[in-house]
């Protein structure tokens, strides 16, 4: 089965980095304190959401390094630090995204072939982010955490990874 043509992989690599930067990797609502909490994840930035928390503001914006640091000494940073490593790496997919839109034919005539690195480099941001889901969940925070972004990175991937080139 074909998912996508060989000539449309280079521009679905490039899409699949931009569009997964818009999905939140993570979507958690808990009850703390006789309210509510609600996070939606990025790659690059948390919001959080709180609704009759007395200790919290309304909303508040974050990136890993200053959740990381929020966080420190409580047993859920961990799952910070391994978010920062997946936003890491996934700031080389979308890096990499803008290069390969801007300069498509040089970065076609690399050694490597373009949308499998591109595969690569979403599969493992996937997993990191899924690996940080995981310690979410079992580091003592309320609430259930939902990988939606983490499902669409390991879905782009894995075409991306299938693709039969032709070129």
């Amino acid at each position: 089965m074909v998912w996508v043509r060989s000539e449309y992989a280079g521009e679905l690599a490039v899409l699949s980095a931009w569009l997964t930067a818009f999905i939140p990797w993570n979507v958690t609502f808990s009850s703390v304190a006789g309210g509510s909490v609600l996070f939606v994840r990025f790659p690059f930035v948390q919001v959080r959401y709180t609704y009759g928390v007395p200790f919290a503001q309304g909303v508040a914006v974050a990136d890993p390094l200053s959740a990381i640091a929020f966080q420190a000494g409580n047993s859920i940073a961990v799952a910070y630090q391994v978010w920062a490593v997946g936003a890491g790496v996934f700031a080389l997919a979308f890096v990499f995204s803008i290069v390969y839109y801007v300069a498509e034919e040089r970065v076609e005539a690399f050694p490597v072939d373009p949308v499998r690195l591109m595969g690569v480099l979403l599969g493992l941001s996937g997993l990191i982010l899924a690996a940080s889901t995981y310690l979410l969940a079992t580091r003592g925070f309320p609430g259930v955490p939902i990988p939606v972004g983490v499902a669409f990175l390991l879905l782009f991937a894995g075409v991306l990874l299938t693709i039969e080139r032709t070129d």
